[in-house]
């Protein structure tokens, strides 16, 4: 049976995602539209692209997270090195071997951009920081005169794991180049581009994306969300950063969860995450694996009770009489 699949952004928890999706393709259910934020961004391209949920656990456990925090020497030399990139990029890290590394992999598939995808088959947030708004895409991408089907696939996924200040922010040049303010008085450069980060910063969970098309058939909803997360756990703040990554850290774990409680348990598979934190980049190998076991049994024993009949009159009763 069809359905589409929401995936929640959670850095380095993404593998209990990978879980999720291979107990929902063992009971038979396929993804026929995927969306997703930051890594749920990363676990819906893949899914784009053909991969199943067994290899997504292969692909996932041999991330090579520490890979992507690396930086030129210059930026290495202590407290002065960090905070001269912050102020020069934006970020501690570039991102750009995390969009390598998803290129690659998409690459294996035959993706490159949207145009090598079914039609609206994929879908992901990422937030417009300079003009404060939320971007789902590859739609949102024509308000910068891009062709959303030329987009870059890995480039998207980039946008949407971009956490501020750690990554660096995607920077875009607006359309049309060279717009005018007024009568012979061009924009000021700097104002020719803005900055696109993490989409986690506007919607961790973008439950609602599919809810505003139609179809001649419906095709239901499931959202993975990834709990567990209010452990009560002290974060230590010893600067400035450390306290944007508590900031960040505390956005991600709250921030859709009153919209998720009230209207949508009925399509949502919750997984616990084990106290993983999102920037746990040295998961051991027995804590990914626990990671993907219980988004498996969070996935497997939603499914057990899941009827099409169910979810139509819930999705009546809580989405379609939405005020």
């Amino acid at each position: 049976m069809k359905i589409n699949g929401v995936f929640e952004g959670g850095g380095v928890k993404g593998i209990a995602l990978a879980g999720a999706v291979s107990a929902a393709e063992a009971k038979g259910y396929t993804f026929h539209q995927v969306a997703g934020t930051s890594a749920g961004a990363i676990v819906a391209a893949f899914l784009a692209a053909g991969y199943s949920g067994t290899e997504l656990k292969t692909l996932i456990m041999q991330m090579p997270f520490t890979s992507f925090l690396q930086r030129a020497p210059i930026f290495n030399t202590r407290i002065i090195g960090p905070a001269a990139r912050l102020w020069l990029k934006k970020g501690l890290y570039s991102g750009e071997a995390l969009e390598h590394w998803v290129q690659q992999k998409l690459l294996l598939k035959g993706v490159r951009t949207f145009a090598d995808l079914k039609l609206n088959q994929l879908r992901i947030i990422a937030s417009d920081i300079s003009q404060g708004k939320l971007l789902v895409l590859p739609d949102d991408i024509a308000q910068y005169g891009i062709d959303p089907l030329k987009l870059s696939v890995a480039k998207a996924v980039r946008m949407s794991t971009s956490i501020p200040y750690f990554f660096d922010p995607v920077m875009i040049r607006k359309a049309p180049i060279g717009a005018e303010k007024g009568p012979g008085k061009p924009e000021p450069f700097k104002q020719q581009f803005v900055y696109i980060v993490d989409g986690g910063l506007l919607s961790n969970f973008p439950l609602w994306v599919f809810d505003r098309e139609t179809y001649v058939e419906r095709v239901p909803v499931v959202g993975f969300q990834l709990v567990g997360k209010s452990t009560n756990a002290m974060h230590v703040i010893n600067g400035p950063i450390s306290m944007f990554q508590a900031l960040f850290e505390t956005m991600l774990s709250a921030h859709d969860e009153r919209y998720i409680e009230q209207q949508n348990r009925f399509r949502t598979v919750k997984i616990p995450t084990l106290g993983v934190r999102n920037t746990d980049f040295n998961l051991s190998e027995e804590t990914s694996l626990a990671l993907y076991e219980s988004g498996y049994a969070a996935s497997d024993y939603y499914f057990q009770k899941w009827s099409r009949e169910m979810y139509e009159k819930q999705y009546e009763k809580y989405v379609l009489r939405r005020p």
